[in-house]
C-alpha cells in the first residue's frame, strides 16, 4: 500500500487526488493540509483518517481539537505545521498542491527526506528550481510532475536517451481572452477572467492561464525539470486542449500525449507511477472530436511569456522576482484592487528595479521574496 501525504487537500488539486484515492484501496493517506477551508479539511478527515492534519489559518486550529482532540490524529497549525508535514520520512509520495510560491519550502524539505514528490506546484521550480533540482540528485528523491504540460512531456520521455531531444513543446489554449483584441485588455473583469473556456481550475491558476503567465511559468519549470536549453523550449497555441504538450527529436520525430482536458489523467499517472492503472475516466473520441489547430503566441499582447524567457535568460535570481510579483498581482487583482492588464506591467516594472544577486541557499531565496513583495505591495499601495 502506498503512503501518500497531500498538502493543499482542499484545493481543485488536492481533491481531484482525493477523489481518484477514493476508488482505489492500494492508497493510505498519512496526511492532509489546507489553509482555511476548515468545513471541508473535517470531511476529508472524517473519510481518510489521516494519522496527521494542519490547517495553516491559526485562528481556525480549536475547531480541528473539538472534532478530533479526543482521536488519535496528530493536529498541526501555520506555517511551521506545514514544514513539520514535509519534513516527514514514514510516507512514500508527497502530493504538493499548495499554490504559490510559498510551496517551494515544502517541495525542498520533502527533497531533503528522499520523498517521491508528485509536484502540482510549479512555482517550487520557478522560485527554486536549481536549489532543489541540486538537493534531487543528491539524495533518492524523485519529482513526478503533475501539471498536465509536463506530465504530457514527462510521459514522452519515458525510455527515450535525452540526448535525443530537439525541442520541447509546451502547448497552451490560450486561455479566455485568445481572440479578445488587445484594445479591450483595460476593460476585462475578474468574472470575464475566471471564465477559462476548457480547463476547471482554482482561480490563481485560471488568471494565470488568462494572462499566460501559466505558458511562462512552465517554460521555467521544464527547463529545471527536464535540462533543456532555453531555446530548445517552445510554446503552441492549441485551443482544444486535446494535445498536451510535445517532444520533438533529433531525428525529426515527435511524441505527443494527449486525452480529454481533465487534470484527474496526469494526477493519476503522478500517484500511481511507474503503474498505468485502469480507471473509469471519459476518454478522447477521435471520431467525434473537433479539429485540432494550432497558432503561435502573441507575446505582445500576452507580455507575461515574454517576461518570463527574460526571467529565465537573466538568471540567478530573476525568475523569483517573477514569480513572486506575479503571486502578489494575481491576489491583488482578484481582490478588486488593480486591472487585469497592470498584472503584466507591475511584474515587468519589478523585473526592471531588481538588482540581480546569486542564489547559493534558502535564505537567498526568502531575501529576493521578502525584497519583491515589499516593492509590489508598495507599488499597488501607492497607485
Amino acid at each position: 500500500m502506498k503512503k501518500i501525504g497531500i498538502l493543499g487537500s482542499t484545493g481543485s488539486i488536492g481533491i481531484q487526488a482525493l477523489d481518484i484515492i477514493r476508488n482505489d484501496n492500494n492508497f493510505k493517506v498519512s496526511y492532509l493540509s489546507a489553509y482555511s477551508n476548515i468545513d471541508l479539511l473535517i470531511k476529508q478527515t472524517e473519510e481518510f483518517k489521516p494519522q496527521a492534519i494542519c490547517i495553516v489559518d491559526n485562528n481556525k486550529i480549536n475547531l480541528l481539537h473539538e472534532k478530533f482532540g479526543s482521536k488519535k490524529i496528530e493536529i498541526l497549525t501555520g506555517e511551521e505545521g506545514l514544514k513539520e508535514l514535509s519534513s516527514r520520512d514514514n510516507i512514500d509520495l508527497m502530493l504538493n498542491a499548495l499554490v504559490g510560491y510559498s510551496g517551494m519550502i515544502h517541495t525542498f524539505l520533502a527533497a531533503e527526506q528522499g520523498i517521491n514528490i508528485a509536484l502540482a506546484n510549479k512555482e517550487s521550480l520557478v522560485v527554486g528550481g536549481k536549489i532543489i533540482t541540486d538537493k534531487i540528485k543528491n539524495t533518492s528523491s524523485k519529482l513526478f510532475p503533475v501539471d498536465s504540460e509536463h506530465s504530457a512531456i514527462w510521459q514522452c520521455l519515458e525510455g527515450e536517451n535525452i540526448e535525443s531531444v530537439n525541442k520541447l513543446i509546451l502547448t497552451g489554449s490560450g486561455g479566455p481572452f485568445r481572440t479578445t483584441n488587445i484594445s479591450k485588455f483595460n476593460s476585462i473583469t475578474k468574472q470575464e477572467a475566471l471564465k477559462h473556456p476548457n480547463w476547471s481550475m482554482g482561480p490563481k491558476i485560471t488568471i494565470d492561464s488568462a494572462t499566460m503567465m501559466n505558458k511562462g511559468l512552465e517554460v521555467i519549470e521544464a527547463y529545471w525539470l527536464f535540462d533543456i536549453k532555453i531555446d530548445d523550449i517552445d510554446i503552441i497555441v492549441h485551443p482544444q486542449s486535446i494535445i498536451h504538450s510535445m517532444v520533438e527529436f533529433i531525428d525529426g520525430s515527435i511524441k505527443a500525449q494527449l486525452g480529454k482536458p481533465s487534470m484527474t489523467i496526469p494526477i493519476h499517472y503522478a500517484l500511481n507511477y511507474p503503474k498505468r492503472i485502469k480507471n473509469d475516466m471519459e476518454k478522447f473520441d477521435f471520431l467525434n472530436s473537433s479539429e485540432l489547430t494550432f497558432q503561435k503566441p502573441d507575446i505582445n499582447k500576452f507580455k507575461c511569456i515574454k517576461l518570463a524567457y527574460q526571467a529565465l535568460r537573466s538568471g540567478n535570481s530573476y525568475p523569483i522576482v517573477l514569480n513572486v510579483a506575479n503571486d502578489i498581482c494575481v491576489e491583488a487583482f482578484l481582490n478588486d484592487k488593480i486591472k487585469f492588464i497592470d498584472i503584466a506591467s507591475y511584474i515587468e516594472d519589478a523585473l526592471a528595479a531588481h538588482n540581480a544577486c546569486n542564489i547559493n541557499d534558502i535564505d537567498s531565496i526568502f531575501n529576493v521574496i521578502n525584497t519583491t513583495k515589499k516593492y509590489i505591495k508598495n507599488r499597488i499601495g501607492n497607485k
